[in-house]
């Protein structure tokens, strides 16, 4: 049985999240900084009204900073704990995979992102890295109800 995943891209990685958690993915927007919030909190999103706590996956999951002047795409995604944008380099494409192409996590996988990442499936030309977004959200505070 195969499932969709909408994959973007981070550092020069390819992963990917459950489609069934995307609400929608919108252009890079203003987000206003939030003091003494965590490092992968860049700030709140305003998205037609509704307030969204903005994260930042390459801090999340301990890829660096992007380049200055590198604007990230959003992907809103819905969670138990509300509506999160998850700030990601560029968006890909959804993609159906099947149980036959999955993997466990590579084994050079270290510190969070061993941690959020399910495993791993081979796509052409690609490694294609799957995110579990509970574990992603874990511990880091939404302001969401």
């Amino acid at each position: 049985m195969s499932r969709g995943l909408c994959t973007f891209w981070l550092d020069g990685r390819c992963f990917g999240i459950d489609v069934g958690d995307v609400q929608e993915v919108v252009q890079s927007q203003r987000l206003t900084r939030v003091p003494l919030a965590r490092p992968a909190v860049l700030g709140l999103l305003n998205l037609r009204g509704q307030i969204l706590t903005a994260l930042d996956l390459r801090r999340r999951i301990e890829l660096g900073d992007r380049a200055a002047g590198d604007e990230p795409m959003h992907i809103v995604v819905r969670t138990e704990m509300g509506t999160v944008s998850l700030l990601v380099d560029r968006i890909g494409d959804v993609v159906e995979v099947t149980p036959e192409l999955f993997e466990a996590p590579p084994e050079t996988l270290t510190g969070v992102a061993r941690d959020v990442i399910t495993g791993a499936y081979k796509l052409d030309g690609c490694l294609l890295l799957e995110l579990d977004t509970r574990r992603l959200l874990a511990g880091v505070a939404t302001g969401q109800s």
